[in-house]
């Protein structure tokens, strides 16, 4: 099982995929769901045939980092934290929810 290996702080979600053939279903719903509570995992039915949940599943895994890192349960700092920033130059500094901060307007004319 991957989060024997991984960091405790991984995400994971479980996609039944195929969803649009219901009719050939070999796991209910509630068994996959069942599965995914015991284990902790975030779980979603998508249909790759009709694009169902496919970007949410996306989504849903991108939202759930982005708790972890505001959390502070996550830091992409740290090494072997798993989550790396991508180029150096789009990186913008987050600022807490909940706070504001005035902008400066700058002309790129």
């Amino acid at each position: 099982y991957v989060s024997t290996l991984a960091s405790p702080n991984i995400v994971i979600i479980l996609c039944g995929n195929k969803k649009d053939l219901d009719a050939d279903r070999e796991v209910t719903f509630l068994e996959a769901s069942r599965f995914a509570q015991e284990n902790e995992l975030m779980f979603l039915e998508t249909s790759a045939l009709t694009g169902e949940n496919v970007e949410e599943a996306f989504l849903k895994c991108a939202r759930n980092i982005l708790n972890k890192i505001d959390s502070g349960e996550l830091d992409p700092e740290r090494m072997g934290s798993g989550i790396q920033y991508g180029d150096a130059s789009l990186r913008q500094p987050r600022q807490p929810r909940g706070t504001t901060t005035q902008s400066k307007q700058q002309c790129n004319c």
